[in-house]
């Protein structure tokens, strides 16, 4: 039987896909790396969960080696050729030894192997057999890796421990347009605890005090930004977006003039808004 080696195949349809990326601009695909996500989500828990035959689909990233792939698994350099047809010369019916992989929810990352899932992906196989060690977390991780997704879960999700909403308020909902909202939203709970704290003049777990908060002020001033129909007049903000800005603008408020609720700011932000709009509509018009 005459050999034929399928790396020619592979390697052109990665410079066809880079080609195409080039001509239509967009970015490129690579392989995602485990170690990235480790460093992203702090990953350390893990279990040896032993030998076990794993779809071929669910492998989605390398620990090491996402500058030799892209994202299918295609070879990116000419260097990994000799490996590639030496693997499909000695096991032409892909019956391989088991691969090593990193499981994080039902996807895998490659850490010894990454040569045969190529071939596996190239060939069409549905199955591999595996060393699986999971690593666990509470971030719902998929094949469509999206890492600024995964940094904003992360945040989010430290956030409500951190703060304590977790255990006193967990169906709360805080949504942010970045990931930075939950950090500063952390030191606005915290800043509430230590006020709250000298007002009752006794220690309060950090639980208490988040209760709290979002009872007292979160709650009610997203009541308003609601009720004043902000995110409207601020399209692409969130509800969380509007609190923290709401919140800016009562700390910029003249401290003589008395004290504002943050309601009073969301109906005075929702006013100034509704008027900056009416001038620029009104500016539009006098171009025309």
């Amino acid at each position: 039987m005459i050999y034929s080696s399928s790396f020619s195949k592979a390697h052109r349809k990665d410079l066809y896909r880079r080609l195409a990326r080039v001509v239509s601009g967009s970015a490129p695909a690579p392989l995602p790396s485990f170690n990235d996500l480790r460093s992203r989500l702090h990953l350390f828990q893990q279990a040896y969960a032993g030998l076990q035959t794993i779809e071929v689909d669910k492998i989605v990233g390398t620990v090491d080696r996402s500058e030799d792939f892209d994202r299918d698994f295609l070879p990116r350099s000419p260097q990994t050729r000799e490996r590639w047809e030496r693997l499909e010369r000695a096991f032409p019916s892909l019956g391989f030894p088991p691969i090593s992989v990193y499981q994080v929810n039902d996807i895998y990352f490659v850490i010894d192997g990454n040569h045969r899932v190529a071939l596996a992906k190239q060939k069409g196989a549905e199955f591999i057999d595996a060393e699986v060690t999971e690593i666990h977390t509470d971030i719902d991780i998929d094949e469509n890796i999206d890492f600024e997704r995964i940094i904003y879960l992360e945040q989010a999700r430290r956030f409500m421990q951190q703060s304590g909403l977790e255990r006193s308020r967990p169906m709360a909902q805080i949504d942010f347009s970045r990931p930075q909202g939950f950090i500063e939203l952390l030191d606005v709970v915290k800043a509430h605890g230590y006020d709250l704290m000298l007002e009752q003049d006794r220690v309060l777990q950090p639980h208490e005090i988040a209760a709290d908060w979002y009872d007292r002020v979160y709650l009610p001033a997203i009541e308003s930004i609601r009720w004043e129909k902000l995110r409207e007049l601020e399209p692409g903000s969130t509800e969380g977006d509007l609190f923290l800005w709401v919140l800016q603008r009562r700390r910029k408020h003249d401290p003589q003039q008395g004290e504002q609720s943050l309601e009073e700011v969301a109906k005075q932000a929702a006013q100034g808004q509704e008027r900056r709009i009416k001038v620029r509509a009104l500016r539009a018009l006098g171009r025309g």
